[in-house]
């Protein structure tokens, strides 16, 4: 057993904020029972009943938690209020309306680069070092953790920690800042979703062009991971959205180098969207025509209208010689 120095806090105060009476938390991961979907959160975030919104005004509602456990573990669910994550629920962001797709859940190695997303610091990543760790905080003890070199802030907490689009925990606490570095503690993704009876909602797989394959549509995946990407963030009880934050792509080893694949975040901009991009998008080919073809009249136009000036300059010109 190794015991590491400082003393650690649990994150409250998120990848996009979700607020209480308690105060700030962040989203983590949209799973669903197969009835309602739920955002999967810390425990320490707030107890059973806590009412959850989307603005400090208290004018979004999200929904509230219906099954918390911390100390001991910490995790929570919020279920939404209208029942549905909404569209894109498998998408989550990552800040500057960017997102990646999550494609399932599945544990941590020691040695693997994963990434952690939080409404108070946003995107940073670092390394595992250790797993079934167990934290004295001051609310009680936690143990079954993932300890890792990334760090985090208050707000941050149960927020999203991934590599290749593969959901492994949601953040817990620690110590330190993301100006100086420190410990953070995830509790881990499998164990959740086991205990509450939930699954990760995902997309379906992408369809394989060897023929193989199947594609579109969205689902869901229980702990050790499904593949497959969507788009959009998950949606509130109004239907927009309160994303969480993660990965996209397939499982990694130890030492994955990318947080996932990108996909559009609803509201915000598209993840590797370039001049060429939007130049070869079908949906541009309406307006690029009309624009061409208003370029074309205005050339007629200006050529007619300098024949037409060339034409009277050389009347001028001439004219004192006819008399």
């Amino acid at each position: 057993m190794e015991r590491a120095p400082g003393r650690f806090t649990t994150r409250l105060n998120g990848a996009q904020p979700i607020l209480s009476a308690g105060g700030r938390c962040s989203a983590g991961f949209n799973v669903t029972d197969g009835r309602d979907d739920f955002i999967l959160t810390a425990g320490h975030c707030g107890p059973k009943g806590s009412a959850w919104f989307a603005s400090d005004a208290g004018d979004r509602r999200l929904g509230d938690t219906v099954a918390a456990s911390f100390p001991g573990s910490d995790f929570s669910l919020v279920r939404y209020a209208a029942g549905r994550a909404g569209q894109g629920a498998d998408v989550v962001a990552i800040g500057g309306g960017n997102g990646v797709r999550i494609t399932g859940a599945g544990d941590a190695a020691v040695g693997q680069r994963v990434f952690r997303s939080g409404s108070t610091s946003g995107l940073h990543d670092g390394e595992v070092t250790g797993l079934d760790a167990t934290v004295n905080y001051p609310e009680g003890t936690v143990s079954g953790l993932i300890r890792t070199t990334v760090c985090a802030e208050p707000g941050d907490s149960g927020g999203p920690l991934f590599s290749e689009g593969i959901a492994l925990g949601v953040t817990s606490g620690g110590s330190g800042d993301c100006a100086t570095g420190g410990t953070t503690f995830f509790q881990p993704v499998p164990k959740a979703l086991t205990a509450l009876g939930v699954r990760l909602i995902v997309s379906a797989p992408a369809r394989d062009t060897s023929g193989g394959g199947d594609g579109g549509g969205s689902g869901a995946a229980s702990a050790g991971g499904a593949s497959g990407g969507g788009s959009g963030a998950s949606g509130s009880s109004g239907g927009s959205g309160v994303g969480s934050a993660a990965g996209g792509g397939t499982a990694g080893a130890a030492g994955a180098a990318s947080p996932g694949s990108p996909a559009r975040v609803p509201g915000g901009g598209t993840a590797g969207s370039t001049p060429a991009a939007r130049l070869t998008d079908p949906r541009a080919v309406g307006p690029g025509l009309l624009v061409l073809a208003g370029g074309l009249v205005a050339l007629a136009a200006t050529r007619w209208l300098r024949t037409e000036r060339d034409r009277a300059a050389y009347r001028r010109r001439y004219s004192a010689t006819w008399s």
